[in-house]
């Protein structure tokens, strides 16, 4: 049998192995083979009862931890195999921490071990508390969006909204021991960036490949960025499609708006603050893509985001005051819900998940030719034309019911009340006496 996540084979014994060891039961546990050449042949081990002591006393006041160690034999030749159990608790050899991945053995050091002795420590990394920032330095704009946005969310009763901004984020756990969690420096703090230097969004809008029109930074703690990132792509970024039902005027932006949200939100919530690297969208005209650092749950893939699946945050404490404001449901069903409005809207979706970072890519649909040149111009003169017959309509009759004239049109009445609406500011027409026994007038 191969090497593998595992295995490991030695043909002798050396005490530098106890890393290997260490690897294992940082990982998923695994056996290590010594008297095995690399191909899997027994080649046999000399001193094998000597070893037999020696190997359990060495890991156990090296690592702390007690394994299987067995004398084999094949064709007269001894080996021992050594079993690693997983351990649930982090593992070190002289302060080092090692960590199996497939056949290497890899030693984890800045944000990798971070994340490690976090996850086998059962802590999360926004709940850690951060030194040097008190109460009062944190930002009274932040606080009135999560309070305006949760009053209408209705997920915080209003005599939690009524508390100081002290005990709102004692309520919230954003606390610990009287000092501030990084949670709540990244939602509160006007600039968290200070702290953690990737704590904003750029975006940014592109022409053909790598060319960069024009783009922003937005800054601010997380509920301002909530605040103003899609309203700035909607207003700046986005160009709407105009046409006319009716004489009602429609417009239709790339990506549904709820959508956008959803993974802007998505992105803000669960991006790995701790590496630096800021959130990034890039604007095509047929595509965007929204990209963050993140840590994703073992063996989690593109396919389960786009399947049914469990709530798991990597920042629970953002996930929960995102939640508490409405932003976002706790069910793990966001993601499935934007795909849903994207396709009924004919704008594709894919995930592509890479070891530090996930990408969300939206395939905006093209116009086709006729759609490109003037799309609105047919239905306004449309337009001009029922408000011509609507005033016609009054000069025959000036009781006439706006469901009459509807039904006379084959129109909606709400199109017949916007277009009558606009007749009476342009001062073609006039109401006289109430809405039941009065009559129209037309301005000559």
């Amino acid at each position: 049998m191969p090497e593998n996540q595992n295995i490991e084979y030695k043909s002798s014994w050396r005490d530098e192995y106890l890393k290997w060891i260490c690897g294992f039961a940082n990982a998923q546990g695994g056996k290590l083979y010594i008297g095995v050449s690399d191909d899997g042949q027994v080649c046999g081990v000399l001193n094998a009862k000597r070893l037999m002591e020696d190997i359990p006393n060495k890991i156990r006041e090296s690592l702390g931890m007690l394994v299987d160690v067995n004398l084999l034999s094949v064709d007269s030749k001894e080996y021992i195999e050594i079993s690693v159990p997983a351990s649930s608790e982090p593992v070190n050899y002289k302060g080092e921490y090692h960590y199996r991945s497939g056949s290497t053995k890899q030693l984890l050091q800045g944000p990798a071990l971070t994340h490690f002795l976090l996850d086998r420590t059962r802590t999360k990394w926004d709940a850690m508390p951060v030194d040097g920032i008190e109460f009062r330095d944190l930002d009274k704009e932040s606080f009135d969006i999560f309070r305006r946005e949760a009053k209408k969310s209705g997920r915080m009763t209003a005599q939690d909204l009524a508390m100081t901004n002290e005990e709102l984020l004692d309520n919230l756990n954003l606390t610990v021991n009287g000092k501030l969690t990084r949670a709540a420096v990244l939602l509160f703090h006007r600039k968290p960036e200070k702290w953690f230097g990737g704590a904003y969004v750029k975006v940014g809008f592109f022409g053909d490949g790598p060319d960069l029109q024009y783009q922003d930074e937005i800054y601010g703690s997380l509920f301002i960025q909530a605040d103003r990132v899609v309203e700035l792509i909607y207003l700046k970024y986005f160009k709407a499609r105009i046409s006319y039902d009716g004489l009602i005027r429609v417009e239709r932006y790339p990506i549904p708006k709820d959508a956008m949200r959803e993974a802007v939100f998505n992105a803000l919530m669960h991006s790995n603050y701790d590496s630096g690297v800021q959130i990034q969208i890039r604007i095509h005209e047929d595509l965007v893509l929204i990209s963050n650092d993140c840590v994703f749950p073992s063996n989690w893939t593109a396919e389960t985001l786009m399947q049914r699946h469990r709530s798991e945050q990597y920042n629970p404490k953002i996930a929960n005051a995102f939640f508490r404001a409405g932003y976002v449901e706790a069910w793990g069903r966001g993601i499935e819900n934007m795909c849903k409005l994207c396709a009924d809207y004919g704008v594709k979706t894919e995930y592509t998940v890479h070891p530090c970072d996930v990408m969300l890519e939206f395939k905006i649909p093209q116009l086709d030719a006729s759609e490109r040149v003037n799309p609105g111009i047919g239905s306004q003169k449309s337009s001009q034309k029922s408000s011509q017959k609507i005033i016609e309509l009054i000069a025959s009759n000036p009781s006439i019911t706006t469901q009459e004239m509807a039904d006379s049109l084959g129109i909606s009445r709400r199109a017949i009340a916007k277009a009558i609406a606009k007749l009476q500011q342009k001062g073609f027409i006039r109401r006289i006496g109430p809405d039941k026994g009065g009559h129209w007038k037309v301005n000559r």
